[in-house]
């Protein structure tokens, strides 16, 4: 008799073993924060979770088509809180994301400034882990120009954590998360699962051209922008099942958890009190923006203060999300913001690089 060739090599079942334990820890934290009520608790307690067994040493791992399909549905959840009110405040976003591009440069500056001379660091490794949101971009230039990797992934990533646990907390301490948008009567069943049909297809036939495209964050806002398009318009009125979208929310905790795993906990203890300090300095900058453009511009201040806060951007939107704001606003926000980083990440490097090499130009011929 031939032998039985096995189902999965021991590679794949060990990943699948990883993949499974991630999930069950996932879904042990988020149930912890989520059925206690806490804010956001899906998507903080499923960080909490699988964050603490990563440093503990246990590997956690998420598939990427996994992690894909949750941005997917995780941006149809984000259009449908799409409303007539959305619509009438666009008119002031233009103003606003100008703003954007200003308090952005003021974060940056700021942090840098911070980081160079409180902790003594370089300025173009200050640079990168100041870059507010631009984690993939800044490990590139960061690569290239041989600035301090790793401590600048530690710094970005302590931030998204922190962001991403403590905001929700925040924000629900001073009282200032909203309300779930009203979901009218579910229609016929049929119906319902006509229009999802239609939903799921458009949203993921957009959020792959937005991919295809190289847009940042694409799976998730380009789904956001054909569920907001079908659901603002009153083209369809039917949601993702409640069962779905905390699902998607686990799945987007853990990823963001599995991103402290193989840390050294002392140098992740050193670097976080460096994290914390960079974040308090360009949160306030952050803050100070935010309040004076809503009042400026009639905006909801705790939109704007998601939107301007120097977090991930597919992290920021689903937060607002999570906390009954407008993610549709904070997303755009968000991409402006990316928008703006990456063209300002490479003139500052390069003025940067500039300015040293003039700097050190007369030393090179004194000593000659």
């Amino acid at each position: 008799m031939h032998a039985v060739m096995p189902l999965l090599s021991s590679r794949q079942f060990y990943m699948l073993r990883r993949f499974a334990e991630t999930l069950v820890i996932a879904g042990a934290g988020a149930a912890t924060l989520g059925l206690a009520g806490m804010p956001a608790g899906w998507l903080s307690g499923s960080i909490v979770g699988v964050s603490a067994a990563a440093l503990a040493g246990r590997r956690m791992f998420i598939p990427p088509q996994l992690g894909q399909a949750a941005y997917v549905l995780l941006g149809i959840s984000l259009g449908s809180s799409v409303t007539p009110a959305t619509v009438a405040t666009m008119v002031t976003w233009p103003l606003s994301m100008l703003a954007l591009g200003v308090a952005m440069a003021a974060i940056t500056l700021s942090v840098t400034a911070y980081l160079k001379f409180v902790h003594g660091w370089d300025t173009l490794s200050a640079l990168f882990a100041a870059a507010p949101g631009a984690l993939a971009q800044a490990m590139a230039l960061a690569q290239d120009t041989g600035a301090n990797v790793r401590a600048i992934a530690m710094v970005q990533t302590v931030r998204l954590f922190i962001l991403a646990v403590a905001l929700p907390l925040i924000f629900a301490a001073f009282g200032v998360a909203g309300l779930p948008p009203p979901r009218g009567a579910p229609g016929p069943l049929m119906q319902t699962l006509a229009e999802l049909a239609v939903i799921v297809t458009a949203s993921s036939g957009a959020a792959l051209l937005a991919f295809r495209l190289n847009l940042p964050g694409g799976l998730i806002l380009g789904s956001m922008a054909a569920s907001g398009v079908l659901h603002g318009t009153g083209w369809v009125h039917a949601f993702l099942p409640v069962p779905v979208a905390i699902s998607s929310f686990i799945v987007m905790g853990a990823m963001i958890g599995t991103r402290l795993g193989g840390a050294d906990i002392r140098q992740l203890v050193r670097l976080s009190l460096v994290g914390i300090g960079a974040l308090l300095v360009g949160t306030t900058v952050g803050c100070l923006f935010a309040v004076s453009v809503a009042w400026l511009l009639t905006l909801r201040t705790e939109n704007l203060v998601i939107a301007y806060a120097p977090g991930a951007m597919e992290a920021m939107t689903i937060i607002a999300f999570a906390l009954h704001l407008d993610p549709v606003f904070v997303g755009v926000h968000q991409l402006a913001r990316f928008t703006f980083m990456s063209m300002m990440l490479p003139a500052a490097v390069g003025l940067i690089r500039a300015y040293e090499a003039k700097k050190n130009k007369p030393d090179a011929a004194d000593g000659k």
